[in-house]
């Protein structure tokens, strides 16, 4: 094998590296974005329990204040 074959052998063999390197790159970063759409929904529904939370503590507050000043 010729030097010029064998160096067109290794830059093939860097490409191919590098595409497979991509590709790996490609699926992690599509694992990353699907990960962070599940973390936003999962906050927007811990948000929106934390606002019901809060909404049935200030409503018994609330009662409980009226029942003092009843009593």
């Amino acid at each position: 094998m010729s030097r010029i074959e064998q160096l067109f052998k290794n830059l093939e063999h860097h490409v191919d590296e590098y595409i497979e390197l991509c590709d790996e790159y490609k699926r992690h970063n599509k694992s990353l974005r699907v990960r962070e759409i599940q973390l936003t929904e999962e906050r927007a529904n811990l948000m929106k329990k934390n606002d019901m939370a809060r909404t049935k503590v200030e409503s018994m507050i609330s009662r409980l204040k009226a029942l003092e000043q009843d009593s």
